[in-house]
């Protein structure tokens, strides 16, 4: 690893550090950076994802991380709105207050 903080070091690698390692190492330095996916695939379905099992606290990073790896402000809410069918309507609803606050400056 390097000496540099990551997210995860920052945000719970004081409390956590094997979690934060792991994280780093296997989560970010492995199953993200397996080429069978493109970023921007791997966000929409993390997104898609996080949406569905209501994981609000992770969903906000994500979906900062989905704009930086291609998506769309619209593509998300197409894929929010797309997921309400198979994972209910408050799971989206509460995720579109989500995408409201945490992309309020993408267009």
């Amino acid at each position: 690893m390097t000496d540099e903080p990551t997210n995860a070091r920052k945000s719970f690698g004081d409390i956590a550090p094997k979690l934060a390692e792991i994280t780093d190492k296997v989560l970010f330095g492995d199953v993200w950076a397996d080429p069978s996916l493109s970023p921007r695939d791997r966000s929409l379905v993390t997104i898609t994802n996080l949406v569905a099992l209501y994981r609000h606290n992770e969903l906000g990073f994500h979906l900062k991380r989905g704009i930086e790896n291609g998506l769309t402000k619209n593509e998300i809410i197409a894929a929010i709105t797309h997921t309400a069918f198979y994972a209910g309507w408050p799971a989206a609803m509460t995720a579109v207050q989500t995408v409201r606050g945490a992309l309020k400056d993408v267009s």
